[in-house]
Formats: C-alpha cells, structure tokens, sequence
C-alpha cells in the first residue's frame, strides 16, 4: 500500500514536467490625454500586441498613443484589458497506476 501511495505522489509530483503550455509576458499600451481615469496612464495587455489586445484597452477608456513596458512603481493608473481567448492546445501526460494484487 505504501509503494502505491509513493507511485501515486511521484507521478503527480512529474505531472508539471509534461504540461505543454503557451507562455506570454504581459504588456502595456501607454494611454493618452483623453483616456479614462481608470486608464489615465497604463492598460496592460496578455499575450501579444495585436489589434484585439488594442481594441479590449480602447473598449476600457484608454487613448492608445503606444507601446510601454509595464511599470512597477505604485502611482501610475494602469487598467486591465480582458484576457483574449485563443485556441492554446495543452496537453497533459498522466500516467494511471492500478494497484498490483
């Protein structure tokens, strides 16, 4: 019972090992004059700098002037675009163990 249970908690802890997944960095577009308050200066993006990704920040109240790193200090208004859904295709390998009688 104990070595199923050890099989059990390796195989789980190798699951993460075999995930494939599509990993983006966030962005920012920097917003201009005009722009809501709640996007006064910043509206971060996920994923890549596409004509949605714009159009989710400009549907959020920011003037769109350009491309900005993402800033990290505190006193700056950044607003948050909703996440595209995009087909990723993630895969997943598990191994199933049956007890041994």
């Amino acid at each position: 019972m104990k070595s199923v249970l050890r099989l059990a908690l390796l195989t789980l802890s190798l699951v993460p090992l075999f995930t494939v997944s599509s990993a983006f960095a966030d962005g920012c577009y920097s917003c201009g004059g005009g722009s809501s308050p709640n996007c006064k200066d910043y509206c971060r993006y996920s994923g890549s700098d596409t004509f949605a990704a714009r159009k989710s920040c400009e549907k959020q109240g920011c003037k769109v002037s350009g491309t900005a790193s993402c800033p990290t200090s505190g006193n700056s208004k950044v607003c948050m675009a909703p996440a595209s859904h995009s087909p990723t295709t993630v895969a997943t390998l598990l191994q199933c163990v049956a007890p041994r009688s």
